[in-house]
């Protein structure tokens, strides 16, 4: 993910280049698509169109296609350079792809025209967080679905993070925070369509090295702050 909103922060030198890395495509994008998925169940719906949201420099191409086969795949991007890699990396993948320099929370889509929403690692660098979600709701099909993946404040507002990155500060929110904000706007979703990854690249304090070397159990959901939510969505199918 990049940027994909008219007022947002710009990234550093540093945090775009981390986004052509092995580690931002094989442990963060595959582990958030994959677990996505997982929640969304056997056997995956078909997917016409799918839009993702903040699409940055394709990175995720591949793996959406893999993953969801969709018939038609767009990228959003406000970033014209990252709009740019996302061309040469679909062209390389050899992934057909429509690309947008486009706001998020202005959608040059039409209405209820989209079955999916990839929405990875993007909302912490809008600051129009409402509007795009009141976007994402209008371009969102009945019955589609807003795959979101997002990193939460207890991250974000850490000293490596604020250090290497820049983000918009007043906007962060927690897990609850996001799940309130995305029950409030009309979508829905239970339980088991609401996963708190615990991954060691989301713990800036220390990222998970004691855990992994052995030397202490990681702190249970409930008792630890969360820094990372997914969450599977669903734009409910219209009554009579």
């Amino acid at each position: 993910m990049t940027y994909a909103s008219s007022t947002y922060v710009p990234e550093t030198r540093i945090g775009f280049r981390f986004l052509r890395t092995h580690t931002w495509q094989h442990h963060v994008l595959r582990v958030a698509i994959k677990d996505l998925k997982r929640m969304i169940g056997e056997p995956l719906p078909p997917v016409a169109t799918l839009l993702d949201v903040g699409c940055g420099q394709g990175r995720s191409f591949r793996l959406l296609r893999d993953a969801f086969q969709p018939a038609r795949l767009i990228g959003l991007d406000a970033d014209p350079h990252s709009i740019e890699l996302s061309r040469e990396e679909a062209a390389r993948e050899n992934i057909p792809v429509e690309l947008i320099t486009g706001d998020c929370a202005k959608i040059a889509l039409p209405d209820a025209s989209v079955d999916v929403i990839f929405c990875h690692q993007t909302f912490h660098h809008l600051v129009e967080q409402e509007r795009a979600l009141d976007e994402f709701w209008r371009v969102l099909k009945p019955g589609g679905m807003l795959l979101f993946a997002e990193s939460t404040k207890a991250y974000i507002d850490t000293w490596v993070i604020r250090w290497f990155f820049r983000h918009p500060m007043d906007v962060q929110k927690s897990a609850d925070e996001y799940l309130a904000m995305l029950q409030q706007r009309g979508f829905r979703f239970g339980t088991e369509r609401v996963s708190l990854p615990y991954l060691w690249w989301s713990r800036s304090k220390d990222f998970g090295l004691l855990e992994r070397w052995g030397l202490r159990a990681p702190p249970p959901p409930g008792v630890r702050e969360e820094t990372l939510v997914n969450v599977v969505a669903q734009k409910p199918f219209a009554t009579a």
